[in-house]
């Protein structure tokens, strides 16, 4: 299709399909209790070695259907159209903390902080209470992809990353380094899929001759190299499948400051295989952390859009080849058809350390782990006068060296 006319209709579908369609990704459990298929037992927890939730009387071993499957998120993307959003991802109210649960087993009422836990005992009959359905607050997603990696593991690999950059690490960070203060957290992310149209236009040049001019004589003679070359108008339009896009959702670690810590390393470490994320069960955040997505869909569209470019460029590298002095572009936009939206939270072992020396001004570095496939990455703070002593050392060997190779020729 021509891009003019693939814009148009990409415009106009997404006119005719304006309203966001929304599923209900709640368990529908407005008791709070999460209970054990085979004992009825809420006594649950999530164990590393099984990968799989355990109940702590039957031993009784499961784990949640898969969240694109059940909630037929599945669908092919190619058929998209409009915003569908699943109900996790709804609006932040940031004035919603505290949430009242009714025990189903005695009657009682208890209440959970959302800012702090997802869970609480029921006072009376001891039973676990968690919150399920999805509430306005961005405390509970759509689904969860639980941790793969165990503690063990993420020490093994966050000692051998800091191990690489001893050399220059200063002095304080390896008296002070202690992996066993790993922990285990699971960020919110936005994981979006997409149906668009991309239109990329721009100049693009072919060489056609190089050749070398000489200038000057003597100590002042010199060489230079140009090239002629034919200009050509470059457009690129087609259409475009993004699948399962992931969108940091909390703000603390959305990489746009790094003045008091080194939280841009989280991307760093994707990506996370999201499709195998499954419905949101509490008891997979039992005994780890977790934090609390605080950004809209809005606030992330910018970045989802410059994400949904950056991939329509990917895809136009491999047909603008014969342009060997490159391609500029200089128009681009994509027009998108349909979009779907899941709020999803992924597993990071995290270790954090701050100087002592520094006190409260001091910057936090962060090593993060990733909880399904091990990817490692962080920062490691350095000693400066380490560095410029070794820069110096190099520079006098170069030095040296030169001198030996001039004083050779000068005999020779």
């Amino acid at each position: 299709m021509l891009g003019d006319e693939a814009v148009a209709e990409a415009a106009e579908a997404a006119r005719r399909h304006a309203a966001n369609r929304i599923i209900d990704t709640s368990s529908g459990q407005d008791d709070g209790l999460n209970k054990c298929p085979s004992c009825g037992s809420s006594e649950i927890r999530y164990s590393l070695t099984a990968k799989a939730l355990v109940c702590s009387y039957c031993r009784h071993t499961w784990n949640e259907e898969n969240a694109e499957q059940a909630f037929g998120l599945d669908s092919s993307i190619a058929d998209l159209r409009g915003h569908v959003m699943a109900s996790g991802t709804a609006d932040v109210r940031e004035d919603l903390t505290m949430v009242t649960l009714k025990c189903q087993g005695c009657g009682a009422e208890v209440v959970i902080n959302v800012d702090q836990d997802l869970q609480a005992r029921c006072h009376w009959c001891r039973q676990t209470l968690s919150i399920n359905s999805q509430i306005p607050n961005g405390a509970v997603p759509d689904a969860v992809l639980p941790f793969q990696l165990t503690r063990e593991e993420a020490i093994e690999r966050i000692d051998a990353f800091t191990a690489k950059r001893r050399t220059f690490a200063h002095h304080r960070f390896k008296e002070e380094y202690v992996p066993d203060n790993v922990m285990g957290v699971y960020i919110p992310y936005l994981v979006v899929d997409g149906n668009m149209h991309a239109v990329l236009q721009g100049t693009g040049e072919l060489t056609t001759r190089q050749y070398t001019v000489t200038h000057g004589s003597g100590d002042n003679k010199r060489t230079e190299t140009y090239y002629d070359a034919d200009v050509f108008g470059v457009q690129r339009a087609f259409d475009l499948l993004v699948d399962d896009l992931t969108i940091e959702s909390a703000e603390r670690f959305n990489a746009q400051d790094n003045e008091q810590a080194t939280n841009n390393i989280l991307n760093a470490v994707q990506p996370y295989d999201t499709e195998n994320a499954v419905i949101y069960n509490s008891n997979y955040l039992k005994n780890f952390t977790s934090e609390r997505r605080d950004l809209n869909v809005r606030d992330v569209d910018d970045d989802v859009e410059n994400h949904f470019l950056a991939i329509a460029r990917a895809k136009a590298v491999p047909t603008i080849n014969r342009y060997d002095r490159g391609v500029r572009w200089e128009r681009e936009g994509v027009a998108v058809r349909g979009t779907r939206w899941v709020s999803v939270y992924v597993p990071v072992w995290l270790y954090s350390y701050a100087d002592s020396a520094m006190g409260k001004d001091s910057l936090v570095h962060y090593i993060a782990v990733n909880g399904r496939n091990g990817n490692t990455m962080g920062s490691v703070p350095v000693s400066h006068p380490k560095i410029f002593a070794v820069s110096c050392a190099a520079g006098t060997v170069a030095a040296v060296i030169g001198a030996i190779i001039g004083f050779s020729q000068f005999l020779f």
